[in-house]
């Protein structure tokens, strides 16, 4: 891997994590066409520092609403704010048994696999799809983002299922999401946040995660990637990551997902005939 290469990676990384064209297929992607035959420490240490740069484009971009949980919830406030969290953490109980009980089966099986990952984009884009008409016939030709219910307890963990269905490459992850709060009633405004907010407890832990078997990989001899090409990636994911994030809060509130629909069917095709 060269800079470019770690540049391209990156933008990507930073644009397909917010918009729901879905990262890890596009990176299964971009590798391909790059020719980039990363493995072992070397794709996991590059992968670690590409999504930590876009939980820290997350926190800054969300940054006031950000403060505030964080502060209700650790003074243990008992407020509106501090319930939020804990249905953050509700969220997250559905990736977290995926993570601890499937993650190795779901890396050897889907990862990788450009035939899958185009499956799932053509999902991605029937989700999506319905998810806006669904929306438009609920709710007639209104454009308030604001129409529907708050977050509740039992959207928390349904939204949670559809992310840790979402851990198969091509199968967005904010497009899964938010569609799914979207098609059971919640705000579209207030989805788009939680479905941000909801990833940063998963992508720290397997972040943890893989550097605990980077660590352990050590002594296995392999080469890393260059520390230039891991700032290079960092710092693309982070600055298109927060654009991309600012960028999909307004679109959502907009009701303009069905048009990645678009995109997902057109690459999810080429990827099938690849």
């Amino acid at each position: 891997m060269d800079w470019l290469d770690a540049l391209i990676l990156g933008i990507v990384q930073g644009l397909a994590e917010y918009l729901p064209i879905s990262s890890s297929g596009h990176l299964v992607i971009f590798r391909e066409i790059l020719g980039l035959k990363l493995q072992g420490d070397d794709a996991l240490q590059f992968d670690v520092i590409l999504h930590a740069a876009t939980v820290l484009s997350t926190i800054v971009i969300l940054w006031p609403m950000f403060w505030k949980l964080c502060k209700s919830f650790f003074t243990f406030s008992r407020d509106d704010d501090f319930w939020y969290v804990v249905k953050i953490l509700v969220s997250c109980i559905p990736i977290a048994i995926v993570g601890f009980c499937f993650k190795d089966i779901v890396e050897s099986v889907f990862v990788g696999n450009l035939t899958i990952v185009g499956i799932c984009l053509l999902a991605t884009a029937c989700l999506l799809t319905f998810a806006h008409y669904s929306d438009r016939l609920m709710n007639g030709k209104m454009k308030s983002a604001s129409r529907g219910r708050d977050i509740t307890f039992a959207d928390a963990i349904t939204i949670g299922v559809a992310q840790a269905v979402a851990v198969l490459p091509g199968l967005s992850r904010s497009g899964t999401t938010i569609a799914t709060g979207i098609l059971i009633g919640d705000k579209r405004d207030k989805v788009a946040s939680f479905s941000f907010l909801m990833v940063i407890i998963p992508i720290v832990g397997e972040s943890l995660l893989s550097i605990k078997d980077i660590l352990q990989g050590e002594a296995t001899g392999q080469t890393p990637v260059s520390s230039t090409c891991l700032l290079i990636g960092f710092l693309a994911a982070f600055v298109v990551g927060c654009i991309a994030c600012k960028w999909m809060l307004n679109l959502v509130k907009k009701g303009k997902l069905v048009w990645f629909a678009v995109y997902c069917l057109v690459v999810g095709i080429l990827c099938l005939v690849w």
